[in-house]
């Protein structure tokens, strides 16, 4: 029987279950990712690798090529690895069909993420059915920021009050989050 995540409230997620998030997985697929350096995509994919997260792009326009070094693949199933987070830069009305090849993987995802302006509440209730954690309508390169320090330290309000300075680790821009 597969365990059931509790019902996320989609319009406020706790800084715990975003910061549990960001330290728990490792491998990340970005589904709509860019070879185009001024793309957000390219920049959230970069922000990733640059923090230390393995980062598979996913783009059928691209497969077989490289972006920000990294194999590009056309779809979901064709990564050679276990996915933790499946990061999505689709509209709204792709993310049904994203869905369909994340359930079709094994092992599972821990997490369904959909990137900012990019919301399906129908989706997201099938892959919390499923037991995959879901967050929608933020930027994994955001929320790091902030929950990490790093935002706070370009004036950008983060909504998180700390006495601690960030913790520097090694890497570009690596402050903030210590992952295990």
């Amino acid at each position: 029987m597969a365990y059931l995540a509790p019902r996320m409230n989609h319009d406020d997620y706790p800084n715990d279950y975003i910061s549990g998030i960001l330290n728990s997985v490792k491998t990340v697929a970005i589904v709509g990712a860019s070879a185009n350096d001024v793309r957000p995509s390219f920049f959230v994919a970069k922000y990733l690798i640059d923090k230390g997260y393995e980062v598979y792009p996913v783009n059928p326009g691209q497969a077989g090529k490289e972006i920000l070094g990294r194999k590009t693949y056309a779809k979901l199933a064709d990564i050679p690895v276990a996915i933790d987070m499946v990061d999505i830069f689709r509209g709204s009305s792709a993310v049904p069909a994203i869905l369909d090849q994340v359930l079709a993987l094994e092992p599972l995802p821990k997490v369904v993420w959909m990137q900012l302006s990019v919301r399906n509440d129908e989706a997201a209730a099938r892959a919390e059915a499923a037991g995959i954690k879901v967050v929608m309508n933020r930027c994994p390169k955001i929320e790091y920021g902030r929950l990490s320090g790093e935002i706070g330290w370009n004036g950008v309000n983060s909504r998180v009050i700390s006495s601690k300075k960030p913790q520097l680790r090694d890497g570009y821009q690596s402050f903030g989050i210590v992952r295990k």
